[in-house]
């Protein structure tokens, strides 16, 4: 990977490398041949869903109110589903709203859940939404994610949080969108050569991809993302935990240290989920707050 500092007073070559797998490359031939087999069929993804919930086929009986036996059948290819059952065991099995749209279009219906751009004018309410929230979190940073951790919004003081980490100029933007923040944060060329617990924060963060990996399957951008960030030096290592499903904790301790200041922060995620919209569902808010009055003042007194 391409030293940062190299590009340090070029912003098109700061970003390029931590442009996020919404702009990657479009997968090879291969990849989305082993994408496509991984759920080609409804049987197929209804089974996987299944087992990753623990659920036996009793328990998905009990919980969706369709009988062992048609479950049975649902999995060995022997009854075709309906468009509402298909709906119903994904509610069942809390089945992510992308993945229930795979396995509609796997059985032969049409997505149910729309995926839209947060600019879309239908989504204006939810844009302005989040606006207010990134506002009301200042002076304190706070950054809107997609579920592959791509920048969608951020709000002033995390720009300059961005900007005093990496050394860049005040008068240099941060793009609006397309970094990955966990590139970002985790290329030892990056925010990371600043982040005293590095190995404690990336094992927490591999966790949110590790499981959109987990979802999508292989040959998938989650999964080419996750391969990206293990072969960074050290991020393997300190990966390695005995359960990649261990719930994450919805915060988060971190320390930054650079030119004799420390930071002390802890983070939280808040999700603006609706039962309707891909988009908005899979859209995460971090937000960051002072762990010591120190933290607190500094941040204050760059406001």
């Amino acid at each position: 990977m391409k030293s940062l500092a190299a590009g340090l007073h070029c912003p098109v070559n700061l970003w390029r490398q931590f442009m996020g797998a919404s702009q990657a490359a479009e997968k090879t031939g291969m990849e989305q041949a082993a994408h496509n087999r991984y759920f080609n069929d409804f049987a197929t993804a209804l089974r996987y869903w299944r087992d990753k919930r623990g659920y036996s086929q009793l328990r998905l009986s009990a919980e969706s109110h369709i009988s062992q036996r048609h479950i049975s059948f649902l999995e060995s290819g022997r009854s075709q589903p309906s468009r509402e059952l298909i709906l119903k065991l994904g509610t069942a099995l809390d089945i992510p709203l992308r993945q229930r749209n795979v396995m509609l279009l796997a059985a032969g219906f049409a997505p149910a859940y729309q995926e839209r751009k947060l600019s879309d004018p239908e989504l204006a309410a939810v844009k302005q939404a989040l606006d207010f929230m990134l506002a009301q979190q200042a002076p304190y940073p706070a950054l809107v994610v997609d579920r592959l951790w791509n920048l969608v919004m951020s709000n002033g003081p995390a720009a300059m949080m961005i900007r005093w980490l990496l050394d860049m100029p005040d008068s240099q933007p941060i793009p609006r969108e397309g970094v990955n923040v966990l590139q970002l944060m985790l290329d030892p060329q990056a925010i990371r050569k600043h982040l005293v617990n590095w190995q404690d924060v990336s094992a927490d963060l591999l966790h949110w991809i590790q499981r959109e990996a987990m979802s999508d399957g292989p040959g998938s951008e989650a999964t080419r993302l996750l391969e990206q960030l293990l072969a960074l030096p050290g991020i393997k290592a300190a990966s390695q935990t005995p359960n990649l499903d261990t719930r994450v904790l919805p915060f988060l301790a971190m320390t930054l240290r650079k030119d004799g200041v420390e930071l002390n922060l802890f983070t939280s995620i808040a999700t603006m989920g609706t039962p309707h919209d891909v988009t908005v569902h899979e859209l995460r808010i971090e937000s960051f707050f002072p762990a010591d009055a120190a933290t607190a003042a500094w941040f204050k007194s760059r406001g």
